[in-house]
């Protein structure tokens, strides 16, 4: 949904979302703000990312305050801004018993890199860590190098422009996802047969989109450049920014057919 200003592409009008430290790091279009608003008024918008908690919370999505989110790519769910301990001590469970312990993976990737083409190594709420790299400097197959590693120790390994994620394949946003879900049919705030719609660009995002009744991904990032696909995929027209409001038109029309099914099955 966001993008920094490089990435945004020929995207005119755009608002800033995101700061840090005083500076614009983030923005969307107006259209796609002003949609967004919109869609959380008639649907459940759950915000589902692969940031920390507290690069989630700098962002000021149009829409909000939610009433939860999905953040560290599922090992956290926040209820109101918080985060829910005995979700995060689940996926901590989970993550343990999966295989690898941070620390051992954390040494691991500590041994392969160097700051010749790293610039940054950082972990993210002791669940997983990251790099961010200089790409054209990095050595040619150290993704796949690393990745092979990572799997064979219930880790993958995922490059989205300019971070390489080492993530646990226990964490995962999809079972998050389907934890909200539940939580909402539960609480009487979603019908047990209502769609799930989901969007992203992101290999760590695959899961939750093949997981999903519809979903879409922009014609750019990680996906596109591995021509993922699933049969309940579809491609947006645009790329960068325009590609986002894009999604958030088509999250429109998915909420509207929905609601034409539901009017149709109560009235028949």
């Amino acid at each position: 949904m966001i993008y920094s200003r490089a990435a945004s592409g020929d995207a005119d009008e755009l608002v800033c979302v995101e700061y840090l430290d005083g500076e614009p790091i983030s923005y969307l279009t107006e259209r796609a703000g002003a949609r967004l608003r919109e869609l959380a008024r008639l649907a459940v918008v759950l915000p589902t990312t692969t940031r920390t908690i507290e690069q989630y919370r700098r962002i000021a999505l149009p829409g909000g305050p939610f009433r939860y989110a999905v953040t560290s790519n599922g090992g956290n769910v926040l209820v109101d801004g918080e985060p829910d301990a005995a979700w995060r001590a689940r996926a901590g469970r989970e993550a343990a018993a999966g295989g690898a312990g941070l620390a051992e993976v954390r040494a691991e990737l500590l041994r392969r890199i160097d700051d010749s083409w790293v610039l940054k190594f950082r972990e993210a709420d002791d669940l997983f860590c990251y790099l961010v790299v200089n790409v054209a400097a990095m050595p040619a197959g150290f993704l796949a190098e690393w990745d092979g590693w990572c799997r064979a120790h219930g880790w993958g390994a995922s490059q989205q422009g300019r971070k390489i994620y080492a993530m646990p394949q226990a964490v995962c946003k999809s079972v998050a996802v389907a934890e909200v879900r539940r939580r909402l049919v539960e609480e009487g705030e979603l019908a047990a047969d209502a769609p799930l719609l989901a969007a992203g660009d992101g290999a760590l995002d695959a899961e939750l989109l093949a997981s999903a009744d519809f979903a879409v991904r922009p014609r750019h990032g990680e996906l596109e450049e591995l021509g993922w696909t699933s049969p309940n995929l579809v491609l947006t027209e645009s790329r960068g920014a325009d590609a986002g409001a894009e999604m958030v038109e088509w999250f429109h029309t998915g909420v509207r057919a929905s609601a034409a099914t539901a009017a149709k099955r109560l009235a028949g």
